[in-house]
């Protein structure tokens, strides 16, 4: 057990160049497989650790609920004493535990109340509510999914401009980003080190969505022009700057200046001679290591404590 106990805890850090460097350099596809396969297998190998140190942690306490031989001297010398880490880790895992669960109790509350919120209206693909206020979104689940929009959305963009629109909307739906979303929440629940790959699986799974809703009409400007008028819509009234204009630093003006690009190649897997292939070679060790590391912790352990009391 030992140190490796803690390196799950920290290796999250070793996805952080790829977390930055994947909106750029790795289509949009790739970046969100990636980074939601690397930001979910980091988070479990914390959370076994942080349990881990829980059962160590919990067998400094009075009255711990673990078996009678593990207070036999040569047993617990076999055992790493880290008091205070363990101590401390019963909260942290806690605090894990409840946070992750709000972020699940939300999800399901938010879907919940969208789908309700539809009754009455045709089950229709898309549904659209009489509303002034400029919104769309895909909801996924209930009967069917559908695609929810707003009058308001409506009427500020041109025909082709929807059609560019739904078509984001169903590539969302298609390609389940919801649930990549969603783990990558529980993730950074799970671990703060995970925060940067979060945000950045937001945006790529969006990035996703633009291509795939350009393929769908045939026009990356069009789909362009879609975030742009959107975006302004739901700003409020300002004067309709060029799309150039809108090509600035920041999540909507990124998508639009990468859709103005010529489109991302499909290749899956960079170079490790590049930057991004080290970047993605260096997450994925790192995955590996976090997964290695907490399984080797977790037997040493199980088979202390099977030494310890043996069934």
């Amino acid at each position: 057990m030992g140190i490796l106990v803690f390196l799950p805890l920290v290796l999250p850090l070793t996805a952080w160049p790829i977390a930055r460097l994947a909106g750029q350099r790795l289509h949009p596809r790739t970046a969100t497989v990636l980074l939601t396969s690397v930001s979910t297998v980091m988070a479990l190998c914390s959370t076994v650790c942080l349990a881990l140190l829980m059962v160590v942690g919990t067998a400094q306490l009075p009255g711990d609920p673990l078996p009678a031989g593990w207070s036999d001297p040569e047993v617990r010398e076999s055992v790493p004493r880290h008091e205070i880490v363990g101590k401390a880790a019963i909260p942290a895992l806690l605090a894990v535990l409840a946070a992750c669960g709000r972020t699940l109790a939300r999800h399901v509350r938010v879907r919940r109340r969208a789908h309700r919120a539809l009754a009455g209206l045709p089950g229709t693909e898309v549904a659209v509510l009489a509303d002034r206020a400029p919104y769309a979104y895909a909801l996924p689940g209930g009967r069917r999914d559908r695609i929810v929009v707003s009058t308001g959305m409506l009427g500020s963009l041109a025909a082709r401009e929807r059609r560019a629109l739904f078509a984001h909307e169903r590539a969302h739906l298609a390609a389940r980003h919801h649930r990549h979303l969603l783990l990558v929440r529980l993730a950074a629940r799970a671990n703060p080190f995970l925060l940067p790959l979060r945000t950045a699986v937001a945006y790529s799974a969006e990035r996703w969505a633009d291509e795939e809703a350009a393929r769908a009409v045939g026009s990356r400007r069009a789909v362009a022009h879609a975030i742009g008028r959107a975006a302004l819509a739901a700003a409020g009234p300002a004067p309709a700057p060029t799309l150039p204009a809108l090509a600035a630093p920041g999540p909507l003006p990124r998508r639009v200046a990468a859709l103005l690009g010529p489109e991302p190649a499909a290749r899956a897997w960079p170079s490790l001679f590049t930057a991004a292939g080290l970047a993605v070679w260096t997450a994925a060790t790192g995955a590996a290591l976090s997964a290695m590391f907490s399984a080797d912790s977790a037997l040493t352990l199980a088979f202390l404590l099977h030494a310890a009391a043996p069934l």
